[in-house]
């Protein structure tokens, strides 16, 4: 960020003499004014053990820790709070996400300007933290299921997130600036590395926290489901904390008075360069080299300069916010391409919304990585790595990682169920008898459609697709069993899906159809259905909100959609007994049928905005594709990946040709070219200012 320094001083006009503005008498006193006695020298702000790092920043390493837990965590949970419980659809839950998202890096511009122009850093920090405060409160109300209806949770999420996207935005630019504040210049070292330490509890809180809600939403159950509340309500305690923190160092930090908004300064030059030159068209009037020169007339030479070098390296911010729209697709897309998926990594089931722990995870390991090993390798080879060479690299990894995205909701699709069409049906068999069942399907016929030897209580095999010969007949199943032939005929219509049971009744065997489901999973969750071969009815309870009774048997029940995860004991009621069902490990997404045989056993500010606008505009890519594009997940994917491959060519042939720009080559060149302006104009004297 450009920080203004500069002062002021009132229009002059440049014809008039020279006088001087000291006052050359000053008035006499009757009076014996007494010497003041010398104020006593400053006391230096208290240190960290000795060391030159001010106490302060503990306060605001902590308060950042905190901060960035209660947003990234309460974002985790975003899009499957939108999804299960607000219950929109996918392209809604994502477009609403990322609008959010959007908001949240537009206000920043809105926090820098009242801290620069208005309040100070520290107050903006202390008011807008209470703003988050009431925005957490508000969110966390509209995940209550006893709260009002669907209409008041959708009400008081979207007060409740505009108000966080104002509270985490508008600290945003204020914190870490006011953390560089409390170091002496002297000590510049120091204060490298606190930005370093400040940057690593961003990824921690991120870290933790995205690895914790996603836990407390579906470990936990609040009214029969799952906890948005406490997802929601615990970040909004580490807000309270992050602003109890940062109140309580209060008495020893420095505290810079609002210096004017140089934001604000960089408009106005710029828009006062536009419209001047719009003035001066007049071919009589000389050119100037270039066209932030025409603003010469106001503003200082300095601010020019900088506002020179300020516009080239934004010229090569154009192609980043594609690959923002990218990344923070692992929120959305991504964690709803996760609840198709299968979490299970063997030492731990992850949560679909758990999947967005691997970002911070990955930063954390490869900064030491990449700075320590990996561009010193590259650097020995004689490779001149620069930053815009990283960033080309970087868009072209996350082009390669959606081109994987993709190919996984191809996979995923495939793995989907088929659509049966006209005059066809799909069947599988289930073989609950003892031994062995070879099972032989005529058709009208007597042509053979199908012939398979099921062994018992096997793995259901997949469903198997059946030609018709009209649109509803009767099926003919051949079973072989022992040394008996058992003939038995089912009805079955076109468009359907069929599980043929086969069941033992004594020394024989029967049959019976039972049509399925079409499509059994909604949203990506879990769906059971399950087989009673007890003599006796079971009351089955999954949790306090889900029951269900299977007759006795081989009565079937209904489908039955659960959360996937762990259900090592489901409890179980016959007339005589209770006992626990293990059904283990339920994959998101799937589809069970337990069949039930026995009672188991139990078990830099300008720069800064104008960065964090890129991840706002695009956070806006995604809301419009996701909204208009009409395209299947995976093509959607594919877009993304060349949309971004394009710009990493384009950002690519712009750095190659990028050049910085110096500041003695600037004033070389504005001391030549721009021309001697007679006329009204300000006078102004100047101060360096910094980039």
């Amino acid at each position: 960020m450009l920080e203004e320094r500069e002062n002021k001083e009132p229009e002059m006009n440049p014809f008039q003499k020279n006088e001087s503005k000291e006052t050359l008498f000053s008035p006499v006193s009757t009076e014996e004014v007494p010497p003041q006695p010398p104020s006593p020298p400053k006391k230096p702000p208290p240190k960290i053990c000795g060391s030159n790092y001010p106490l302060s920043i503990a306060f605001i390493v902590v308060n950042e820790f905190c901060e960035r837990f209660s947003y990234y965590g309460m974002k985790a949970v975003l899009t499957l709070y939108f999804l299960y419980f607000l219950h929109w659809n996918e392209d809604t839950s994502t477009s609403v996400y990322h609008a959010f998202s959007s908001l949240c890096y537009f206000t920043p511009v809105l926090g820098a300007a009242i801290a620069d122009s208005w309040l100070g850093k520290f107050k903006t920090v202390i008011y807008l933290s209470l703003v988050y405060v009431f925005g957490h409160v508000i969110k966390s109300l509209g995940a209550l299921p006893i709260l009002g209806g669907h209409m008041v949770h959708t009400v008081l999420s979207l007060i409740g997130l505009s108000l966080i996207a104002l509270g985490t935005g508008g600290i945003k630019p204020c914190v870490a600036a006011f953390g560089g504040d409390q170091f002496e210049e002297k000590h510049a070292e120091e204060r490298t590395r606190y930005f370093s330490v400040f940057y690593l509890s961003i990824n921690a809180g991120s870290l933790i926290s995205t690895f914790i809600t996603p836990m407390l939403r579906g470990d936990v159950k609040c009214f029969g489901e799952d906890c948005y509340a406490l997802a929601f309500g615990v970040p909004g305690l580490l807000m309270v904390i992050a602003l109890v923190v940062f109140a309580m160092g209060s008495k020893i930090y420095k505290k810079p008075p609002p210096e004017g908004n140089i934001v604000t300064q960089v408009i106005k030059c710029v828009w006062f360069a536009i419209s001047n030159r719009f003035k001066n068209r007049s071919r009589n009037i000389p050119k100037r080299q270039h066209w932030l020169d025409w603003a010469a007339e106001k503003y200082p030479k300095q601010l020019i300069m900088d506002v020179k070098a300020l516009t080239r390296v934004l010229f090569l911010y154009i192609p980043v916010p594609m690959f923002w729209a990218l990344l923070d697709q692992q929120g959305s897309r991504w964690t709803l391409q996760a609840t198709k998926m299968n979490g299970n990594l063997g030492f731990i089931v992850l949560q679909p919304d758990q999947m967005q722990v691997l970002n911070p995870f990955l930063v954390l390991i490869f900064i030491p990585l990449f700075d320590v090993v990996i561009y010193r390798l590259v650097s020995k080879c004689g490779i001149n790595f620069t930053s815009l060479r990283k960033m080309a690299v970087g868009m072209i990894l996350a082009c390669l990682a959606f081109g994987v995205a993709a190919l996984v909701e191809m996979k995923i699709n495939e793995m989907a169920l088929l659509k049966s069409g006209p005059q066809e049906i799909f069947l599988r068999v289930l073989n609950l008898a003892d031994d062995e069942v070879k099972v032989t399907v005529l058709g009208n016929e007597n042509n053979t459609l199908l012939l398979e030897s099921i062994k018992s209580f096997q793995k259901m095999p997949h469903y198997s697709k059946l030609h018709l010969n009209t649109r509803s007949q009767d099926f003919h199943f051949h079973l072989k069993y022992h040394n008996s032939s058992i003939n038995n005929a089912h009805f079955v219509e076109e468009k359907s899906w069929y599980t043929l049971i086969i069941r033992e009744d004594r020394e024989n065997i029967s049959s019976m159809m039972v049509k399925d489901e079409e499509s059994k999973t909604v949203n990506g969750m879990t769906s059971l259905r399950f087989v009673n071969t007890l003599h006796n009815k079971v009351n089955i309870s999954l949790d306090t909100a889900i029951s269900l009774s299977v007759g006795e048997d081989y009565g079937v029940s209904t489908y039955i959609t659960v959360q996937g995860g762990e259900y090592p004991a489901v409890h179980c009621k016959t007339e005589d007994k209770n006992f626990l069902l293990n059904l283990g490990l339920l994959d998101i997404g799937s589809t069970y049928l337990f069949v039930i045989a026995n009672a188991p056993m139990s078990m830099k500010s300008v720069l800064q905005a104008a960065w964090l606008l890129t991840v706002a505009f695009g956070n806006i890519i995604v809301l419009i594709v996701a909204q208009f594009s009409g395209l299947v997940q995976w093509a959607e994917f594919v877009l993304f990946s060349c949309l971004l491959l394009v710009v990493c060519l384009i950002f690519s042939i712009m750095g190659y040709y990028y050049v910085p720009l110096k500041p003695e080559n600037i004033q070389e060149t504005s001391d030549k070219h721009i021309p001697h302006v007679h006329g009204n104009m300000i006078n102004l004297e100047t101060k360096k200012t910094k980039l």
